[in-house]
């Protein structure tokens, strides 16, 4: 099968969305298929074609960035060449959307919605309208959890014709010990270890669980950079928190699991409807770390389940992200039980595997339905 995938950004981008887009068209490539993602490219005005892991990745030339949209003259163009029997879109990307609303490539189009558009209500105002006709084009939506299609005021309408398909990680690549490294980990700071992994951005709620670590006898460790980083910085300092909160940028892919291993306790303490899923939940989950998460009408508490593999909190509350925090470390069974049963989830229901399997699935139907 010629699969075609359009996003924005592709891997080593760091984002949720990015490795998502990676893990998914690397496993169908290594299954046989003929697999290609259009994005753009980051480094400017050329467009590279290169072949990464079995998967051919178009860079098109990039002219600028607005409102985290990248622009590109060269997409539409390469676009209209290709000749996939599938387009699978990642949304939110308008450029890549509107390119194949406009020149229908393939025979089948599927999406997998990944968030609603929530900061830029600029942009929305003027999609919006056409963002209504793009969703009704595809021949299937694919929502991350079945929550968000309910609290979606975009996919509500269209509920019919979407078709729940969780994202997925490689459960053994988080899962295989790392006992070397981890100890390395803990002999480098004092436990117990909380971990907090992604985009240091508005969204992620951390000004809040720094606040909490007022309470809480323990260290944090922050992996990932971003926007928020000098912000964030500057209020640990000024908290008096600087021997408590650690700032470790991004680390390599190598060690990313000694960390999920090393933590105690693994917190996502998002603000905001942007956290649509939660991809490092997963990751944490596959380690066998027990999570915090918060209530925000998305898929990180359909992922974390309450009193099962971790707890969930309300959002932009610190002292419930405190108290749910000393909860957990005060009880080492209740953590042991929970991280068993975040790895037993995580490898039940978003292990790599399946979600091939589901995506897969997805598209036999539309173009059976096509045909």
């Amino acid at each position: 099968m010629r699969i075609l995938h359009v996003y924005k950004d592709y891997h080593p981008v760091f984002g949720g969305i990015e490795n998502h887009l990676r893990w998914l068209a690397e496993a169908q490539a290594a299954r046989g298929h003929d697999v290609t993602a259009l994005v753009t490219n980051p480094a400017g005005m050329t467009t590279t074609v290169r072949e990464e892991n079995g998967v051919r990745v178009i860079r098109a030339a990039r002219l600028a960035t607005v409102a985290s949209t990248p622009l590109s003259l060269s997409l539409p163009l390469i676009l209209r060449r290709q000749q996939p029997d599938v387009v699978h879109l990642h949304f939110p990307y308008p450029l890549g959307e509107v390119s194949q609303w406009l020149l229908r490539r393939g025979r089948a189009t599927v999406m997998t919605y990944h968030s609603d558009v929530v900061k830029q209500a600029g942009v929305l105002r003027v999609y919006g309208p056409l963002l209504r006709r793009v969703l009704r084009r595809m021949d299937r939506i694919l929502p991350t959890s079945e929550p968000y299609i309910q609290s979606s005021p975009w996919l509500r309408p269209l509920a019919a014709r979407c078709t729940v398909a969780p994202l997925g990680v490689d459960v053994k690549r988080f899962a295989s010990p790392q006992p070397a490294r981890v100890q390395a980990i803990h002999r480098r700071y004092p436990g117990p270890l909380l971990l907090f992994v992604g985009r240091l951005r508005y969204y992620k709620g951390l000004e809040y669980l720094i606040r909490a670590m007022q309470r809480v006898e323990a260290t944090l460790l922050i992996v990932g950079t971003g926007p928020e980083a000098a912000r964030l910085g500057a209020m640990s300092y000024e908290l008096g928190l600087a021997e408590k909160v650690h700032f470790l940028a991004d680390v390599s892919d190598e060690t990313l699991s000694a960390y999920y291993q090393a933590a105690d306790v693994f917190v996502l303490p998002s603000s905001h409807r942007s956290e649509a899923f939660g991809i490092v939940l997963l990751e944490a989950m596959a380690a066998g770390t027990p999570l915090i998460s918060t209530e925000l009408g998305t898929g990180t508490s359909w992922v974390n389940q309450d009193g099962v593999t971790g707890l969930v909190v309300p959002p932009r509350d610190a002292n419930a992200l405190a108290t749910a925090i000393n909860k957990l470390l005060a009880d080492d069974a209740m953590r042991e039980e929970m991280g068993a049963r975040a790895q037993a989830r995580a490898r039940a229901q978003f292990d790599l595997p399946v979600l091939v399997d589901r995506v897969m699935a997805v598209y036999e139907q539309t173009l059976s339905q096509a045909a």
